[in-house]
């Protein structure tokens, strides 16, 4: 293979070396013949080739090949321009093009000349300069809109990621190629206009060379170097008119499953009420005119005959398809192994009623995909784990403008929108109210109206918070992954998390896993952290402080505690905010010590033995002292001892799930705290 490629790499280069020799050195007429021939050729190879390839990315080197294929074929314009004036023999191509397909007659071979030119000058050349550059500029317009349709397909489960690399890199190359041929074509239409001057020089220079140095009258040279100098045009536009077709055909190409005459001659003729109607159009003429009735009438016919054996073949095909559809439903049915696509759950699906579809449909203007892309990258970012796949499905079991949440193919949570509608919710300092109909924010549960857009305006100017269905879903969707986010978090999610950090910290995870814990283990630290909404994207800070910790316990929620006293700088800056005291509840040592009494260790984990008369009176004291901060408009933040947070948490999580519960340890040394009670039980 690499002896292959070498000699490929030096056929190039050998290609491009000749087209430069030919400038500078006369060559023997035998050898302009074979370069003339191989010029042909290969001009014939890049037409057909351009023909037959699939998509326009089979030929992603093409605005390179036309760079070669011009230099070279004005090299041996000039290798021929020098031989006619030297010696008056260029050799057996030129001379048979001029006499033969120039008709011995310099009227004759000037014409087809000047036609030659003209089609590729004006015809082929100038549309497909105008193609390309429409185009290079329609392709690099619709680049963000293809790559938002990837990211909707791999959001969606449509593909995967390698498919969306593919994808991705694909788009690129097609931008980079149709902006090369924006600027190729260009070659081709110079070498025409090229083309032309030089054939203007040669019959000058020709009609020069034979009275000035060879005596000939100038009858006789313009009839010598006449022929010759066309005969040479002719040699250099035939390849480069086929060079010209091939751009055109390629920067107009949109068949991407089949080949172009495949698709060609199944477009032209492949519908029979044309080929019927075109046959009766021909056969009308030879009737009712002086045309050549024979001639008309038999093409006539062979288009109706053709367009009835065309019928018979669609519907033929039409039978075998819904046959071979029938047999492949009833085979797949019949498959035992395609029940287990069946048993499969997808992490998280939001399902929605007919009358939210266009929220979600691009072709309506809808940006749910758009939003649910976004929600993937803000968890990623706050809490430093990658969100699973978000399926979006419609169910018409669902109301219209009903929608539900689901983890693991449960229903979770659920709601309901009113489309062209918009939700108010009344911060606390609206002075007058607006009417509309009563519902609830679906996220949080607050109280709420739906109002119509013409009463948005001045919603917002009186103080509501307003906000469009796709958010009301991406809000409501958002908070339920933030809640289901520690279940969702999957052993390969931590391999991979580990693989990450394992290209920059390779010695640390070498040292942690599996040495000192396993990858389950491992799990459940960070799924710990998560349940209690700690990001975990600083997985350097809590790989290095479970590897300090780990050969003294391998007790998961005592090192998950020593993972978050090392992220104490986080965790303050999350639910503290600088430069501002903040209010909490703190709980009585005889509760933290009753608690620590209570605790049983066992080989799966640790429980609490409290009795339940004094479970409900620790309750009872909490729910007053939360109380008190939610009336102030503070968050519900316990304080606790480093020891007992963990199972004061457990205790409480039953009860009042969102309790933000944070140890002493936890808490940086320039938070400022103000304790306005004291859990007793």
């Amino acid at each position: 293979m690499l002896k292959s490629i070498k000699i490929q790499d030096a056929g190039v280069a050998i290609y491009l070396l000749l087209a430069f020799i030919f400038m500078i050195i006369t060559i023997p007429s035998w050898i302009l013949d074979v370069c003339i021939a191989f010029n042909i050729a290969i001009a014939f190879a890049v037409l057909f080739n351009t023909i037959f390839a699939k998509e326009v990315l089979d030929m992603s080197l093409f605005p390179t090949m036309l760079l070669f294929t011009t230099l070279f074929r004005i090299s041996l314009n000039i290798s021929s321009t020098k031989l006619i004036l030297t010696t008056g023999n260029p050799g057996n191509v030129v001379t048979t093009f001029g006499q033969y397909v120039g008709g011995n007659d310099i009227i004759v071979g000037a014409i087809v000349f000047i036609i030659l030119i003209i089609i590729q000058f004006l015809v082929i050349n100038q549309g497909s300069e105008r193609v390309a550059e429409v185009t290079a500029r329609f392709t690099l317009d619709a680049m963000p809109g293809k790559q938002m349709a990837i990211d909707a397909d791999l959001n969606t489960g449509a593909i995967d990621d390698e498919e969306a690399k593919r994808r991705r890199e694909k788009l690129q190359e097609e931008s980079s190629f149709f902006g090369s041929m924006d600027g190729a074509v260009k070659y081709v239409k110079g070498d025409a206009t090229a083309g032309l001057i030089i054939t203007a020089i040669n019959l000058v220079g020709g009609i020069a060379m034979g009275v000035l140095r060879q005596g000939q009258d100038i009858s006789t040279a313009l009839s010598t170097y006449s022929i010759l100098t066309i005969g040479d045009g002719l040699v250099s536009q035939i390849p480069s008119l086929l060079i010209s077709l091939s751009t055109g055909i390629l920067v107009t190409k949109a068949s991407k499953s089949a080949d172009f005459g495949t698709m060609l001659v199944g477009q032209l003729f492949g519908l029979p009420k044309s080929m019927y109607f075109v046959g009766a159009a021909i056969c009308f003429l030879g009737i009712a005119t002086p045309l050549n009735p024979i001639i008309f009438l038999a093409l006539g016919m062979l288009f109706i005959v053709g367009g009835r054996v065309i019928q018979n073949t669609v519907e033929e095909a039409q039978v075998e398809t819904a046959v071979e559809a029938d047999e492949v439903s009833a085979e797949e049915v019949r498959k035992p192994e395609n029940v287990v696509s069946l048993l499969s759950v997808d992490p998280i699906e939001l399902e929605f009623g007919y009358g939210i579809i266009p929220l979600a449909d691009v072709n309506q203007g809808g940006d749910l995909l758009d939003r649910v892309v976004m929600i993937r990258r803000q968890v990623a970012l706050e809490l430093g784990t990658v969100v699973p796949i978000i399926r979006l499905r419609d169910n018409i079991q669902l109301n219209p403008n009903q929608y539900i949440i689901k983890i693991k193919g449960i229903q979770v949570s659920e709601g309901e929108i009113l489309f062209d509608h918009y939700m108010a919710m009344n911060p606390g300092f609206v002075e007058e109210e607006i009417t509309g109909i009563p519902t609830f924010e679906p996220s949080f549960h607050l109280p709420a109206i739906w109002i119509t857009e013409g009463q948005r305006e001045r919603a917002e100017s009186m103080g509501y918070t307003v906000v469009d269905p796709p958010s009301i879903i991406a809000t409501h969707l958002t908070e339920v992954i933030r809640k289901h986010i520690s279940e969702l978090l999957t052993r390969q999610d931590v391999q991979n998390l580990v693989n990450n950090l394992r290209d920059t910290n390779p010695s640390l995870v070498d040292e942690l896993t599996p040495k000192l814990l396993g990858l389950g283990e491992i799990q459940k630290v960070l799924q710990n952290m998560l349940k209690e909404d700690i990001s975990i994207r600083d997985l350097l800070t809590i790989f290095e402080t479970l590897a300090d910790y780990a050969p003294m316990t391998r007790d998961t929620d005592v090192l998950t505690e020593y993972a978050r006293q090392a992220l104490k700088r986080a965790i303050s800056a999350k639910f503290f905010p600088p430069n501002e005291v903040t209010s909490v509840v703190t709980l009585d040592p005889k509760v933290e010590s009753d608690i620590m009494a209570s605790v049983k260790q066992t080989e799966t984990g640790s429980y609490l033995t409290l009795d339940p008369a004094r479970i409900k009176a620790i309750m009872s004291s909490v729910e007053n002292e939360v109380r008190k901060l939610e009336e102030a408009g503070k968050n519900s933040i316990v304080v606790t001892s480093p020891i007992v947070r963990i199972y004061f948490k457990k205790l409480t999580e039953d009860y009042i799930s969102d309790l933000i519960v944070i140890s002493y340890n936890e808490i940086d040394t320039n938070v400022e705290l103000q304790s306005i009670g004291m859990v007793t039980g």
